[in-house]
């Protein structure tokens, strides 16, 4: 029988990078995963390991760029360890590297960021994706669970309705999300750090600022603007689950629902992906 494919490598390998070259420091910490292809069937089909990096100099070498990039943003350290394996290995031909980022914020100290406290952020993982060939490359950043609501100026209207449709029609509701969204490269910013924050930035902003007749709508509204604020972006893929807040009856109790006092659940939830692209 046939091997259709096969890849192997080091998952969650946690690495913490802290430039210390001036007295304010920078903290980077990942979990990485590092995924090859190349001429390893025989160790499937046969048993024979002769061509097989183990796992563990998979995370060594995970190390080992670390420290030789200390002060790369996360996608030129991603390119970095893909390049190091293609390198080095002639029978690697792809190198898939994904990594998460748990994100510090430097703690204020008398209205001023210090230089070396930091305070965990929680809003979020940033994260970087990247399949690299001796060919060529495809990189995207992102971002997992970045959490944000509104408490108006959303509704849910002229919907599809029949037997099975019990949801009561809302011009005014509360929309929250938790997105998982990412962002492919089709040419390389100035700062990745400045243009990651540019794309939130640009998606808050109409979500803010927009009145939604549907997450749907909201998500393609965010796409454009995001693609319209950072030029060096193919595309922009999101996935928000519909976080509920339901209205709790509070009438026998003698008091009327005012928009005020909701019930918070996410299951089950809505869940509305979509990408947007240059076309």
């Amino acid at each position: 029988m046939p091997l259709i494919s096969n890849s192997y490598g080091k998952g969650r390998v946690r690495i913490m990078r802290v430039q210390r070259d001036s007295s304010r420091h920078e903290v980077r910490e990942l979990s990485v995963q590092a995924m090859l292809t190349g001429d390893f069937t025989a160790a499937y089909t046969q048993g024979d390991n002769r061509q097989v990096i183990a796992t563990d100099s998979i995370k060594n070498i995970i190390n080992i760029v670390a420290r030789d990039h200390v002060g790369a943003e996360n996608e030129v350290f991603a390119g970095a360890l893909a390049q190091y394996f293609l390198d080095r290995y002639p029978h690697v031909t792809g190198v898939d590297i994904s990594a998460q980022e748990t994100k510090w914020r430097r703690i204020d100290v008398e209205g001023a960021p210090h230089d070396h406290a930091f305070v965990l952020d929680g809003n979020g993982k940033p994260t970087v994706t990247l399949a690299a060939t001796r060919e060529g490359t495809r990189l995207a950043s992102g971002v997992d669970g970045f959490t944000f609501l509104k408490t108006t100026q959303s509704g849910w209207e002229d919907y599809w309705f029949d037997e099975a449709t019990t949801l009561k029609p809302t011009a005014d509701r509360i929309f929250a999300t938790a997105m998982d969204a990412q962002w492919l490269w089709s040419g390389v910013p100035a700062s990745y750090e400045a243009a990651n924050a540019a794309v939130l930035e640009a998606a808050l902003k109409v979500f803010a600022t927009t009145y939604s007749p549907g997450v749907q709508a909201s998500l393609y509204q965010m796409g454009e603007a995001v693609l319209a604020a950072v030029p060096e972006l193919a595309e922009i893929s999101m996935a928000c689950p519909n976080k509920h807040y339901l209205p709790i009856d509070l009438s026998p109790f003698g008091r009327a629902f005012d928009g005020q006092v909701f019930t918070p659940t996410d299951e089950p939830h809505g869940q509305i992906v979509c990408t947007v692209g240059r076309g």
